[in-house]
């Protein structure tokens, strides 16, 4: 192995960075919902699995800067997909009919997705892969 391929495999942020790009491919292809981007149908999880959540919480659940949960919840509000109620300082979004449809379609295709890298991956490595990824997310989070 030469010095540029060492470099490479042993960067942490490319290594990541090529996997977010070929996982986000992979994504792409499976989640077939339009002009919704995979990152709209995590949130639409979210808020499925927690009704009435305010936009700070939301924020905190996807690591997210406010001003892009502002952006995504406009989009999803415009598709009818949520709904927005201000109550004070507190903005709190919920699910739409609508929007309960999307969220099942979309647990339907992510159990698809599982598949699809498992098939390449293995289960047993994906799954590890998956919370060694969330771990040292959490860990990078709590001192950035």
């Amino acid at each position: 192995m030469n010095e540029e391929e060492q470099v490479l495999i042993h960067c942490l942020y490319f290594t990541a960075s090529r996997f977010a790009r070929n996982i986000t491919k992979l994504a792409e292809k499976t989640f077939d919902f339009g002009d919704l981007a995979p990152s709209y149908l995590y949130m639409i999880m979210i808020v499925k699995f927690h009704p009435e959540i305010t936009q700070k919480e939301l924020c905190h659940k996807l690591s997210i800067a406010p001003s892009t949960s502002t952006r995504f919840i406009d989009k999803l509000e415009k598709l009818k997909l949520v709904t927005r109620k201000l109550s004070g300082k507190q903005t709190y979004i919920s699910l739409t009919e609508e929007g309960e449809k999307i969220y099942h379609q979309f647990r339907g295709s992510l159990k698809e997705l599982f598949t699809g890298y498992s098939q390449i991956l293995g289960s047993e490595f994906s799954i590890d892969l998956s919370k060694r990824l969330n771990e040292a997310s959490i860990k990078l989070e709590k001192e950035l």
